[in-house]
């Protein structure tokens, strides 16, 4: 009795299903969702998935094949449905098209290419300025955003400037552009950070920054939108 995946037909005499188990083949059939469920993936023709991956990467067939280490004509029966490939061939495949061995059975969920694109030039973002921080909020005209990037001159140099923590919803990416500055966490020792020193942290935290800099320091913050 062989195993199915996708529209493939493994035989139980292949490599394949000696060195990997039922479960294990089921487990690498998973997709992780967005919500931290799981759901085995829908079948779909490999060949058709593979042929759209590698166009996608604008690969001729020898390209392909080179990075994946496999023989072209070997690739081009995979493509028609000529083959159905060990294993072995899926992982290479899988590391020549830098995916894992799932996405190979996997279309992506969002198939819907907005192709928004927005560029802010050197000082044209939207300014908003507090007693500790004077902000520059990045592609201001993109609405629904998924994340919220912004330049910030940080003013304040002692803790005592601030009126508690900072909190709010989402994670928070900090990278130092320039100037030296102080991290200060709700639970963790406060860190100092340099010129291209950066930190990724949970934003319901508290959390402030301060500058250890003669001049003021700048930094870019990017916040996740929950």
């Amino acid at each position: 009795m062989g195993a199915t995946i996708g529209l493939l037909q493994f035989p139980a005499s292949i490599p394949y299903l000696r060195t990997m188990t039922e479960p294990d083949a089921l487990a690498a059939l998973q997709i992780t969702q967005s919500d931290g469920e799981t759901a085995n993936a829908e079948p779909l023709d490999l060949g058709a998935r593979v042929r759209q991956l590698r166009k996608d990467r604008q690969w001729t067939l020898e390209q392909a094949a080179n990075h994946a280490g496999l023989a072209r004509s070997t690739l081009s029966k995979i493509e028609n449905g000529q083959m159905s490939p060990t294993y072995d061939a899926l992982k290479k495949l899988a590391l020549g098209l830098d995916i894992s061995v799932p996405q190979l059975f996997t279309t992506p969920t969002n198939s819907l290419v907005t192709g928004r694109l927005t560029v802010t030039n050197d000082g044209q973002g939207q300014a908003r300025t507090t007693t500790t921080y004077e902000h520059e909020l990045l592609a201001p005209t993109l609405t629904k955003k998924q994340m919220l990037p912004y330049r910030a001159l940080i003013r304040a140099r002692s803790m005592d400037e601030f009126d508690g923590w900072v909190r709010h919803d989402g994670e928070e990416f900090l990278y130092v552009l320039t100037g030296v500055v102080r991290l200060h966490t709700e639970f963790y020792e406060p860190v100092d950070l340099k010129r291209g020193d950066n930190a990724y942290y949970d934003a319901t935290m508290g959390h402030n920054v301060i500058s250890l800099s003669d001049d003021d320091a700048t930094i870019l913050w990017v916040t996740s939108i929950s």
